[in-house]
């Protein structure tokens, strides 16, 4: 069982534990020091999370290669843990493919995973999973509440969701802070037996995302046909110059390939 789950559980059980005594009464001095409680029963609707909800689908089936490529090119050696998801502009479906790629990873019996919403400008992806946006990463930050209490276990497979959290008037002054660079550090160390995958605002509008680069293990980069340009896509790219890219993900796209959508190289995927 992985420490993200022992966690949980702990939490739960010290909540039962603690609401009943050997009488049957509730001890009401002890009841107010319980943590919040992180195991809501999840359903996940969304038809768009197309990796549970529809995963015989051609839709399913390209998350599944996704999956497939982004293990095998983050086991060469030692274990590159902590992927970050981004684009060069919004809009381009960056957040879903974190989802249904954390979903995808989550759902074999081998892997453990947490999936982080770190686009603390316009977080959806508690949207996705039904979830409303209480305690999470700003709060773990700025207030220095524990990350145990705000990790949701989703009861699908082996993954733990840590929301965005409370809006702030300055995330690029957050994203951009050591505090939050200590942070990333520590979760890649602390659970450095799963992926951490890291859903992050767009480069290109936004240079904190370009901080939070320097320190994962990896970059998956969501185009998506007719949104984005190829100049974009350059300029991206070189804003995060010397980060391991290991492939872009080429959203929406109309044309049909004579093979698979995704494939890899030394260079990544396509």
């Amino acid at each position: 069982m992985s420490r993200i789950e022992e966690a949980l559980e702990k939490a739960a059980k010290l909540r039962v534990d603690s609401a009943t005594d050997n009488t049957g009464k509730k001890p009401a001095s002890r009841v107010h020091q319980l943590p919040p409680m992180t195991t809501p029963q999840i359903k996940l609707t969304n038809q768009l999370l197309v990796a549970v909800n529809d995963p015989h689908t051609q839709a399913a089936e390209e998350y599944s290669k996704l999956k497939s490529v982004i293990v095998k090119l983050t086991q060469k050696g030692s274990f590159q843990n902590m992927l970050m998801v981004t684009s060069s502009v919004g809009s381009e479906g960056k957040s879903l493919t974190a989802a249904n790629l954390a979903l995808s990873l989550a759902q074999e019996f081998d892997h453990t995973v947490l999936l982080v919403d770190a686009d603390i400008r316009n977080p959806s992806l508690h949207g996705y999973l039904g979830l409303e946006n209480k305690l999470g990463l700003t709060d773990c930050l700025l207030d220095g509440s524990d990350v145990r209490d705000a990790l949701i276990r989703t009861g699908v497979g082996k993954l733990s969701f840590l929301p965005a959290g409370r809006n702030v008037p300055n995330p690029a002054e957050v994203f951009t802070s050591q505090r939050m660079r200590d942070f990333f550090l520590e979760m890649k160390n602390r659970y450095h037996d799963r992926y951490i995958i890291i859903d992050t605002p767009p480069v290109l509008p936004f240079a904190e995302t370009r901080s939070l680069s320097a320190i994962v293990d990896g970059v998956v980069l969501v185009a998506k046909e007719g949104v984005v340009t190829l100049h974009n896509i350059e300029e991206t790219m070189d804003c995060i110059k010397g980060t391991q890219i290991l492939g872009l993900v080429y959203n929406a796209a109309t044309t049909e390939f004579p093979r698979d959508r995704y494939q890899y190289s030394r260079e990544g995927f396509v």
